[in-house]
């Protein structure tokens, strides 16, 4: 268990720590939990800012780890395997959780979990094939969009709120769009991986 595995590890228990913050019902277990007035129109729900903060630790450690992995030559397969689950449990956890809670519309949930589902099929494939998919530049930009996104929805937009910008939500539907069409290109640079010719098949 190296070091960019550990924080891979760490990153997974983040992200259920996130989680269990954001579903817990505190009103149902008679907590009452801190409410902060800004500006006397923004009711803040301060369990989502401690979740935010967690969240922006937890993307840290994924810059991290793969950065320390690369450096130090300390790639492994446990490690693609878990650093790949901890991504999509961190993100896709919460952006399901504000989408059932009313931060952020449901389609912006559904695009980038079938998105994901997809290509992570594609590269199933491809690497049963022994070959690699590498990340493409709009897939990067998406996942850049999708991570401030949550971050500034899970602070309630601030402080773009105060002026009445809505850039959470602006880069939210950015990174779905980016989405699409990241999963296009993905498709189509890696058709012949999903559809072999039949001399291939032999």
């Amino acid at each position: 268990m190296n070091l960019p595995n550990r924080l891979t590890i760490s990153r997974i228990i983040l992200s259920f720590i996130i989680i269990g913050l954001l579903l817990f019902p505190f009103d149902a277990a008679g907590i009452e939990v801190p409410r902060i007035f800004i500006n006397e129109a923004i009711v803040v729900d301060i369990k989502y800012p401690i979740a935010g903060i967690l969240f922006i630790i937890a993307s840290l450690t994924d810059f991290a780890d793969g950065y320390i992995a690369r450096k130090y030559n300390l790639i492994t397969d446990f490690g693609k395997m878990s650093d790949a689950i901890a991504d999509k449990v961190l993100v896709n956890s919460v952006l399901i959780i504000l989408s059932s809670t009313g931060f952020i519309h449901p389609i912006i949930a559904v695009v980038v979990v079938v998105r994901d589902s997809i290509v992570n099929s594609i590269k199933m494939a491809a690497g049963s094939r022994g070959k690699v998919v590498a990340a493409i530049k709009s897939g990067k930009l998406k996942t850049a969009c999708l991570m401030v996104g949550i971050v500034l929805t899970l602070f309630y937009n601030l402080p773009f709120e105060l002026f009445n910008l809505r850039v959470a939500d602006f880069l939210l539907v950015v990174a779905a769009v980016l989405s699409i069409i990241s999963g296009v290109q993905y498709y189509h640079l890696n058709k012949s991986l999903i559809f072999p010719k039949k001399e291939e098949q032999i």
